[in-house]
């Protein structure tokens, strides 16, 4: 999501009739629309910013749809990915869904079909996006956390005045507790805007966390980085 709450869509679509009228049609429907025309600037929109939606072409320049389609799954983002194509066999249509897209429609297609699937895909990754929540307070070991008055005590028990994106990234891995949590939905929830901060900013966070909350910051038995798949919160 944007930070005016609109879905934000990467439509990848190299046919420049169709984008346009595609690009028209779901600004329409309310939601933030990027373009990309090859499939070399779609991989770029991707590794820069997050999108709730991939709307994607499978005959593009320079790289193909399902190439993307696998580019993006092996780098563990999850965003759901609709693709379009002119082709009509099952078999390629197969070979889309094995690769990791969610839907897939054949074009000429109708448009209020494309817009209710749309719809239905960003409505499903919401969902999925929303785990059980923590209350106002937390206790671990010996370090307790209050996310309403953003303050804790960690292992020295002493007071921590935590910032506002520190009490959210702390919830967040609380709250996904034994599960890996990606780069791109860290971004999403903390910073909720789709621009990315470096791996460094978070990296730093994380390495804060362990001066509160480790027994031995350089041992973590909390606060992990898993690289190249994200961070992960365990007790």
């Amino acid at each position: 999501m944007t930070q005016n709450g609109k879905a934000n869509i990467l439509l990848v679509e190299d046919e420049e009739h169709l984008h346009e009228a595609l690009k028209m049609n779901l600004e329409m429907e309310g939601y933030e629309i990027t373009s990309a025309f090859t499939g070399t600037e779609a991989l770029k929109a991707i590794a820069n910013e997050y999108f709730d939606l991939i709307v994607l072409d499978i005959m593009l320049p320079e790289v193909d749809g399902i190439s993307i389609t696998e580019t993006v799954r092996v780098n563990n983002n999850e965003v759901p990915i609709l693709i379009l194509s002119a082709k009509n066999s099952g078999a390629d249509r197969v070979l889309g869904l094995k690769k990791g897209a969610d839907d897939y429609l054949t074009k000429p297609f109708n448009l209020e079909e494309l817009l209710l699937r749309v719809e239905k895909l960003i409505n499903k990754n919401k969902k999925i996006q929303i785990k059980e929540t923590v209350g106002d307070t937390y206790v671990f070991r010996k370090n307790s956390i209050d996310f309403k008055a953003q303050e804790a005590y960690g292992v020295n028990e002493q007071k921590i005045e935590l910032s506002k994106k520190e009490t959210m990234l702390l919830k967040l891995l609380i709250e996904n507790k034994g599960d890996v949590v990606s780069r791109e939905k860290i971004l999403q929830v903390v910073w909720g805007y789709n621009v990315y901060p470096t791996t460094r900013t978070i990296d730093n966070f994380i390495l804060n966390f362990r001066k509160y909350f480790e027994e031995d910051s350089k041992n973590p038995v909390h606060f992990h980085s898993v690289r190249g798949a994200g961070y992960k919160y365990t007790d």
